[in-house]
């Protein structure tokens, strides 16, 4: 979904002089349409997370609002957890990760590749604090049935032209099935990511187990609550 500035500005809690004012400076990604600038909400969510800013529950979707239960949990369930994952660099690192990821045997792993380098190409999808997360602009429609989240440990710790200049040791991969899959796992992840116990673990390499039991918890939370019980008729 195209932003405004103003959507910007509304959702960062800030006034709409200062979007406009990182926009012309080049600071905040945005492009043009016409005479007029328009924000991409993904990227205003990895930019906003990276600089650890407090940010609007309605950038995560707002909560209450109808979205996938546990989304986010099954899909780290069927992608799985890689500790100790070898690379030299953020290009044999994507080598790796495209190497280890459960696929169908029909897709290719080396446009897979070439795919996620040439969105690094495009900016890097370094949030900050070490994490990653690789993914192109829109979901890649593999012939996958349900989407997929992959976490990886890396064993070196890489640079990754992430936002805050720190290198990168933490891989989320999001393989998704339609672009309202992608946008939510990845507003599910960011909104994750904000949660000291949850960066906790990933800052110990936690084991699987408990971070799917730790994600499960955070999406229950966002979850809308169940509809208050009608009152029958007063007599």
């Amino acid at each position: 979904m195209d932003l405004t500035p103003k959507d910007a500005a509304n959702l960062l809690k800030i006034p709409v002089e200062t979007v406009y004012d990182w926009v012309r400076k080049g600071t905040l990604p945005s492009y043009r349409v016409g005479d007029r600038y328009r924000l991409n909400r993904v990227e205003l969510l990895e930019w906003a997370t990276a600089r650890g800013m407090k940010l609007s529950p309605e950038l995560f979707g707002r909560k209450g609002a109808p979205s996938p239960d546990l989304l986010l949990t099954d899909a780290l369930r069927r992608g799985g957890v890689f500790h100790e994952l070898p690379c030299a660099d953020k290009r044999s690192a994507l080598r790796s990760i495209c190497d280890l990821l459960v696929l169908p045997d029909s897709v290719d792993r080396n446009d897979l590749h070439e795919v996620l380098v040439a969105r690094e190409a495009l900016c890097s999808t370094g949030i900050g604090e070490g994490i990653a997360i690789p993914h192109p602009r829109g979901p890649i429609v593999l012939g996958i049935s349900h989407p997929s989240v992959t976490l990886f440990f890396l064993q070196r710790s890489i640079e990754f032209g992430a936002l805050d200049g720190k290198p990168v040791q933490v891989l989320f991969v999001i393989l998704s099935t339609t672009v309202h899959v992608h946008l939510t796992m990845l507003s599910h992840l960011m909104f994750a990511l904000q949660k000291p116990e949850f960066r906790r673990l990933l800052d110990t390499r936690a084991p699987q187990p408990r971070l799917l039991d730790a994600l499960e918890a955070i999406e229950q939370d966002m979850a809308p609550p169940p509809p208050a019980p009608s009152e029958g008729p007063t007599r």
